[in-house]
């Protein structure tokens, strides 16, 4: 019994001892790794800083809008006789789009017409006679006579004159049985089939024509940007650029043509109107779009890619890397950036190289080694442009350690292992001590 107690507790202290041991190596490769990487260069990437010519804009949110905007309607009752268009078809001003029944229109002009005509029969007449009383005078008839054949002429004349106003009326009306393309644009949603009975004061009128070419976009800016807006408006026409919702894909170019008179108090900002060609119809009324604004043009500064550029707590940084394969950390100031560029106004010159990408390790002085971004890769290696961070380094290395542990026993369960006899073995013992323990 004794000795089976012996022979347990040596294989626990044994496998204790194993587990202290492994601990102690893993730590010790741990930190040599660890000193082997603050001893070595550090990999980045790093480009050049250059002079350009840098556009400054200014990025509104609005939505397409018709020039024209037109709602076709009869301007006379009646039966439509025919519809000339088709939905969504390109028609110049003066087009036939309709016609309606003009039969009852034709009727009345024809009646203005004849009584037009009685009318200057009758004029005629009253002529004849004022010439004939005028040759025989006062022996035959009175003056008041002669006066009176006077005064029924210009009646009559204004009688005549009165019938050339009604035909003209008529007339017009007359036109109205054909409807016309008031302006150019595109035909939408046919609103009346052909047959039905039209009337003047039909309120969803026949169609609807847009005008899209050109097209008008509004936008709004904030109002902190109004006196930019009036410095730039002054000095010639503004370039506005219109981009989808994503800001991924231009669709057309045109020019600012007027900047709202008042600003929207609840909003803030002021709405501005631009027109665009939009030779492609990328653009559609109602259409939501971005809007950038050309309003000036930074000549010959540096740029450097806004990658380059870091926050700290005495503000942005760049790391500058020098000819001894060092960096140094440089305080700048930024006039402006984007998702691309930043300009820097200050602590930075054209031809300086300042690393873009593997600042996870990079500390003032330290040594480093440019990559190459065109270089081939490896698949699943690590690479430059992408650096593996320390916590990333951390957390691959304990996987790799479980997983060693995981494919070979550790010293601890090895140890467990061979304490533990088999069941032959504690048979054996058993009949040795006598069936007791």
């Amino acid at each position: 019994m004794r000795t089976s107690r012996l022979v347990f507790t040596l294989a626990v202290v044994g496998a204790i001892a194993g587990g202290v041991y492994y601990w102690m190596q893993g730590t010790t490769s741990d930190q040599n790794a660890n000193g082997r990487q603050r001893g070595g260069p550090v990999s980045i990437l790093a480009e050049p800083a250059r002079t350009a010519d840098v556009p400054v804009y200014l990025e509104g949110v609005g939505s397409a809008k018709a020039r024209n905007t037109v709602t076709v309607r009869a301007q006379v009752d009646g039966k439509l006789l025919s519809v000339n268009f088709k939905e969504g078809q390109d028609v110049k001003k003066g087009d036939v789009l309709a016609k309606i029944d003009p039969v009852t229109y034709k009727a009345q002009l024809d009646q203005a017409v004849a009584k037009k005509a009685l009318d200057e029969a009758l004029l005629a007449n009253t002529k004849h006679d004022l010439e004939r009383f005028e040759k025989v005078g006062t022996l035959a008839i009175t003056q008041q006579q002669i006066d009176t054949q006077r005064a029924l002429i210009k009646q009559q004349e204004a009688q005549v004159q009165q019938d050339e106003a009604s035909i003209e009326n008529l007339t017009a009306i007359l036109g109205y049985t054909d409807i016309v393309a008031p302006i150019d644009g595109r035909t939408g949603i046919r609103q009346v089939d052909e047959g039905n009975i039209v009337h003047a004061g039909d309120a969803g009128g026949i169609v609807v024509i847009t005008e899209i070419k050109p097209i008008s976009v509004i936008f709004t800016l904030p109002q902190q940007n109004l006196p930019t807006l009036s410095r730039a408006s002054a000095s010639g026409v503004l370039q506005a650029e219109a981009f989808t919702t994503d800001g991924h894909e231009m669709l057309d170019t045109g020019t600012l043509q007027v900047i709202d008179n008042q600003v929207d108090p609840t909003t803030g900002t002021v709405r501005l109107k631009a027109d665009f060609p939009n030779a492609k119809l990328q653009l559609w009324p109602g259409q939501f779009v971005n809007v950038r604004l050309l309003v000036d043009t930074l000549r010959n500064v540096v740029v450097a890619p806004t990658a380059s550029v870091q926050r700290g707590p005495n503000g942005p940084y760049v790391f500058v890397v020098n000819d001894d394969k060092t960096v140094t950390m440089r305080p700048v100031k930024v006039a402006q950036q984007d998702e691309k560029d930043a300009v820097f106004s200050e602590g930075l010159k054209a031809g300086e190289s300042v690393v873009t990408s593997g600042f996870s390790r990079l500390e003032d002085g330290a040594k480093v080694k440019v990559g190459d971004r065109s270089a081939p890769q490896s698949p699943g290696a690590p690479t430059a442009a992408t650096p593996r961070s320390s916590a990333d380094g951390k957390q691959q290395d304990g996987r790799r350690r479980k997983a060693e542990a995981s494919a070979s026993p550790s010293p601890v369960q090895t140890g467990l292992a061979e304490a533990q006899p088999d069941g032959d073995q504690r048979k054996h013992r058993h009949r040795e001590n006598g069936g007791t323990q």
